[in-house]
This record gives C-alpha cells, sequence and structure tokens, in this order.
C-alpha cells in the first residue's frame, strides 16, 4: 500500500459511461479515492451505498468521490443505475490504477489463495499528496469515518 505523504499516481480510466477521467482533472480538490473488489457483492454495495448516503456531506466540503474496481464499464453503468450513484466510479480492468497504488494484493479464502483488490481508501489533498489511507476499510462506516476526519481537519 502507499502511504501517507507520496504523490498520488495519476491515471486515467473510463467511468460508467465510459468517459475518460484522470486523476489530475481534480488537482486543487481533494479527492476520496476508494478500491473495492467487485460490483454488486453485497460488501461493495454495501460501501457504495455508504458513499452515496454520505455524498451530501462530501459535497459540502467540495471533495470529489472516486471509487475504482477492476469490472467493465458495462458493470459499472448497471451498478451505478441500480444503487442511483451519484459519484464517480471507473474501470480498471487493466489493473493500472490498481496496481499503481498497490491495491493488488494476495488474498486467502476458505484456503484458497488468490490475487484480489485490498479494500483501500486514499484521501488526497489538493496538491496531488496522499494524506490518509484507509487500509482494510470497512464497508459500513469508511464513509462516515472520512467525513469524520474531514471536520477535523478541515
Amino acid at each position: 500500500m502507499l502511504e501517507a505523504g507520496v504523490k498520488a499516481p495519476d491515471f486515467t480510466l473510463e467511468d460508467a459511461n465510459g468517459n475518460k477521467v484522470s486523476l489530475s482533472d481534480f488537482k486543487g480538490k481533494r479527492v476520496v479515492l476508494y478500491f473495492y473488489p467487485k460490483d454488486n457483492t453485497p460488501g461493495c454495495t454495501r460501501q457504495a451505498c455508504a458513499f452515496k448516503n454520505a455524498y451530501d456531506g462530501f459535497k459540502a466540503e467540495d471533495i470529489a468521490v472516486i471509487g475504482i474496481s477492476k469490472d467493465s464499464v458495462k458493470s459499472h453503468m448497471n451498478f451505478a443505475e441500480k444503487y442511483e450513484l451519484p459519484f464517480i466510479i471507473l474501470s480498471d480492468e487493466e489493473l493500472t490504477a490498481i496496481k499503481a497504488y498497490d491495491v493488488w494484493q494476495e488474498k486467502k479464502n476458505y484456503g484458497k489463495t488468490y490475487m484480489g483488490v485490498e479494500r483501500t481508501t486514499y484521501i488526497i489533498d489538493k496538491d496531488g499528496i496522499i494524506e490518509k489511507v484507509y487500509k482494510r476499510a470497512k464497508p459500513d462506516s469508511n464513509a462516515a469515518e472520512i467525513l469524520e476526519y474531514i471536520e477535523k481537519t478541515r
């Protein structure tokens, strides 16, 4: 995982509508960048809905929220529509940003070892520096934790 204090790697990926989005598009603005394993799975859906429910708070603080997984643009489009997600979700099928942010990790489940996305959230400051890292972010509380942190560090 990348640590606080390092420059956030730039990337350009497609959103749920097929538009290209780069991290550098948000220069001068704080960004909450969260990586999650898979659309429409229980934990990922709860996390996305928690960000949706907290979105007004992020908007009030002028903070962009971006979710990234390795799912396809089409999968993201369906996921965003189904749950009415108001923020950007990006497709990283080639694992470009996922690997750049070091969240492609070895995981174990029921004794089986495989590679997958480690649920991780980064807060990136207005200058593109990683301000805070939430490793193994909890789907239900991650958005609220971040808003609490942001209120304390205004």
